[in-house]
């Protein structure tokens, strides 16, 4: 039996269409969905597709469907309804067989894939000698996230962080160094330091025309390979590095100085990424650039839409970095799928870069590349959050916030001053994390921190303190129950949450399938709020028998892990106390 229910249904609905209708379809032309009416678990709605295919009655064809379906080990007998819907409803038999099994499956029913890709993730991508910002956060959790999913999924994910390291702003900020006389070796200033040191090398490039023409000259020192230049630099990308490694610790995300890769690492293969598309008679000179045409793209006045793969002046811009970019990890280190976590404005961006690598050929049918776009994060006022001076607030100063504020929760507590402060982070980065993921990230959302910090609703909290509660029933049990544990479904409310447990994996399967972490959110909520319906109406330790208290002591069991295993794909932390 295929761990996500609904699967394992859609075959058998679809080798009932091939025996009543001699036609063939996959399990996923089934059609099958979880049903919200009363009653159902199940329905399909093939019939009226295949109806208006064959030119008959849709309640006639499902008829046919049903009479040779092959699925009574799994449903109840089946029913047509409405116009042509067949309703399948699980039998308890089945429902209380697989409950059991899953208490000795890790994956709680989840199968890895059957044909698992190499797949480069470009996601987080902050830039050297700025302090990482809000608008980080977005990238660095969906990314994190997504890498989970499909690590879980059963795929290799080779994640790089593209961070910005190379250009005209690090000639101003060298030269500035030189001037401020920041140059010795354990002159180790801190990244906020750095933050406001960009600002005054920014005003000083803008004001004085001599320090703008000092600062290109670097630019031309760094790019030759002046050591000296070369020493400076590498100076501002370290001590941007460490910043980025305590950031990513405070947040949970995954990401290593191995995965990074600078616009620095790209720079030798730019030249050679023209002359390929020049051989390959992909681009001509426009307005003294070289620019690709690439098929399909027309401009605000309906002329070809121009990619610049180098500039009039002889310089690169970002297009020929990501193409370089995306040629290096197809060809060099074999991927067959690129994923990029960036924000949704960058949309044309990226439709013209993956059309440009397909008509150059390194972006090949056996690849996949896809833009994973996200919108924006919004104060109160429905503006792009800002600090109260206008300034962009700083990620590290907003998750200390985060925990500060969990922290009046873990106040409330009980438990010992260590343990609070790990609930209190736990809850605070959380909160924070599962506030982004929770909604479908192509669309903007309001920070509130009253609302993600929320212990009702569908929120981090909500969901930590629900596996709270369950692991408390749990350790006063004294033991989790062994497997093979019978359950017995004696209440609508129990049926109801063992059927939320099994649709993990198709809630995991969409959340990987779509790269959108919400729709696993959504499912959490769900299965957190059976529980609470289950809980307030279902005695576990006071049950009526022996055998009812073991059967809900399953289910208790399975929601929690349901919850943790869910929370750990999202890159959040499910405490056993709070």
């Amino acid at each position: 039996m295929h761990g996500n229910v609904g699967v394992e249904l859609g075959r058998r609905v679809a080798a009932a269409v091939q025996a009543a209708l001699d036609l063939p379809v996959s399990e996923q032309d089934a059609l099958i969905r979880p049903s919200k009416r009363d009653g159902v678990d199940y329905q399909s709605n093939i019939a009226m597709g295949l109806a208006r295919t064959l030119g008959r009655d849709p309640r006639d064809v499902a008829a046919d469907i049903v009479a040779h379906l092959d699925a009574a080990d799994i449903v109840e007998p089946p029913q047509v309804s409405g116009t042509g819907f067949v309703n399948l409803v699980l039998t308890d038999d089945w429902l209380a067989a697989r409950a059991g099994s899953l208490l000795d499956d890790e994956r709680l029913g989840a199968p890895p894939t059957d044909s698992p890709r190499r797949i480069a993730i470009d996601y987080s991508s902050p830039n050297v000698a700025k302090e990482m910002h809000v608008g980080h956060l977005r990238s660095s959790v969906l990314g994190d996230a997504i890498s989970r999913l499909l690590r879980f999924a059963g795929h290799e994910v080779v994640p790089h962080n593209h961070i910005g390291d190379w250009g005209t702003p690090f000639g101003m900020l060298i030269e500035h160094m030189v001037d401020e006389g920041r140059t010795g070796s354990d002159d180790d200033a801190s990244i906020s330091d750095l933050n406001g040191f960009y600002q005054e090398a920014r005003k000083k490039f803008d004001a004085e025309l001599e320090f703008a023409n000092r600062a290109r000259r670097r630019v031309v020192l760094l790019q030759g390979g002046h050591q000296e230049t070369l020493a400076l630099w590498r100076r501002l990308v370290e001590a941007s590095a460490r910043h980025f490694e305590e950031v990513y610790a405070l947040l949970g995300i995954q990401l290593t100085p191995a995965d990074v890769y600078g616009e620095s690492f790209y720079n030798p293969f730019l030249a050679d990424v023209v002359k390929q598309l020049s051989a390959k008679r992909l681009v001509k000179v426009s307005g003294g650039a070289i620019c690709a045409f690439p098929e399909g793209f027309t401009n605000r006045d309906g002329d070809p839409q121009a990619v610049i793969v180098r500039k009039r002046g002889g310089g690169y811009g970002y297009a020929t970095t990501d193409l370089a970019t995306a040629r290096y990890w197809i060809e060099e280190r074999g991927a067959d799928d690129l994923l990029y976590v960036v924000g949704s404005p960058q949309a044309q961006h990226f439709a013209l870069v993956f059309a440009v690598l397909r008509e150059a050929g390194w972006l090949t049918g056996d690849h996949h590349a896809q833009h994973i776009g996200f919108g924006t994060i919004l104060g109160q006022d429905g503006r792009t959050i800002r600090t109260r001076a206008g300034g962009s607030v700083k990620l590290v100063d907003l998750l200390v916030e985060a925990v500060d504020h969990a922290a009046r929760i873990a106040e409330r507590t009980a438990l010992p001053e260590a343990e609070r402060t790990a609930v209190a982070r736990a809850v605070g980065i959380g909160a924070v994390k599962y506030a982004d993921l929770s909604g479908d990230r192509r669309n903007d959302y309001v920070f509130d921190w009253n609302r993600m910090l929320a212990m009702t609703g569908n929120t981090a909290v909500y969901l930590q303190y629900a596996n709270c509660r369950i692991r408390s029933v749990l350790h006063r049990a004294g033991a989790e129950p062994a497997a093979g544990t019978p359950v017995l479904l004696t209440d609508p409310r129990e049926r109801d949450l063992l059927l939320r447990i099994l649709r993990f994996p198709a809630a995991c399967a969409a959340a990987t399938r779509d790269y959108a972490p919400h729709k696993l959110c959504t499912h959490l909520y769900e299965t957190a709020s059976a529980f609470s319906a289950f809980y307030a109406s279902c005695p576990i330790l006071g049950a009526d028998s022996p055998q009812v208290r073991d059967s809900r002591l399953v289910l208790a069991t399975l929601t929690s892990r349901v919850l943790t295993l869910g929370l750990s794909l999202l890159g959040i932390e499910a405490p056993e106390r709070m």
